[in-house]
């Protein structure tokens, strides 16, 4: 425990260090700007459009900046050979993994807390309350798998490829299924049959991101928080699930390193 509390430490104060809460800032006086221009050309419930456009801006901004910092830490202890050090000590794999996602579990907890600041004055506590958590639990899972790219890869391009299409796929499954089960043309032949079979099968291993957190939710439609729990529950046991392919994928780079220094023969 003491192991995983200091690598989990070092990974917050990375983030600190990397000064993630000023580029968030900035961000966020973006996102602010753009919700107050979209404001200005509603004819009607100005505040209301504000407030919505402004959550569903810093959404996107706190999620790439995050994914980003993951993606970028990790590789670069990749290519300063630090990932060599660790893995050349005494120090089990799932201590790393499990050291590094807390520490990232933080880095999320705390920009999500920065990015719902200024909805605690613009929405009702409750709602903005349960916003601020389903964001911590989206960003959480965001990282959980950028830090599952980048130990797989070692690489930032590919990792932030896969990291963005496995995103957008969580929150556009919804929609997916929606035109698979009434399509425009075609329906009821077996392409159409094949196709709406393998949406439902993403949606049944893919996260529910396109339900937390949600717009709507600052505008009054608030979920029960027994649903919520559940969602909650179903982004916990998703992160476990990452953190455990985290560890065969660390594993498999390191065997790739040792093989990399061993000498090759004549």
């Amino acid at each position: 425990m003491d192991r995983i509390a200091v690598i989990a430490r070092h990974a917050a104060l990375e983030a600190l260090r990397a000064r993630l809460p000023l580029l968030l800032l900035a961000g966020l006086l973006l996102a602010a700007a753009g919700a107050s221009f979209v404001s200005e050309l509603a004819v009607i419930e100005g505040a209301r459009a504000r407030l919505l456009t402004y959550a569903a801006l810093a959404r996107v901004a706190a999620v790439c900046m995050l994914a980003a910092h993951v993606l970028a830490g990790i590789t670069r202890e990749f290519d300063d050979k630090c990932m060599d050090v660790f893995l050349a000590l005494d120090l089990p794999r799932a201590h790393y993994i499990l050291g590094k996602l807390s520490g990232f579990m933080l880095a999320a907890l705390l920009t999500a807390i920065i990015v719902s600041l200024p909805l605690w004055w613009m929405a009702e506590p409750g709602a903005a309350l349960q916003w601020t958590l389903a964001l911590a639990l989206e960003l959480a899972v965001v990282a959980a798998f950028a830090l599952f790219c980048a130990a797989a890869f070692a690489q930032f391009a590919p990792a932030a490829v896969l990291t963005l299409a496995f995103y957008g796929l969580a929150r556009g499954l919804a929609g997916l299924q929606l035109m698979s089960a009434h399509p425009v043309s075609g329906a009821g032949s077996w392409q159409q049959e094949i196709s709406r079979a393998l949406v439902d099968a993403l949606a049944w291993v893919m996260p529910a991101l396109h339900r937390w957190p949600h717009t709507a939710w600052l505008a009054g439609e608030a979920p029960a928080w027994m649903a919520f729990a559940m969602d909650a529950l179903q982004g916990l046991v998703y992160v476990a699930l990452i953190a455990t392919a985290d560890r065969k994928s660390t594993r498999l780079n390191s065997s790739h390193v040792s093989e990399s220094r061993m000498p090759s023969s004549a």
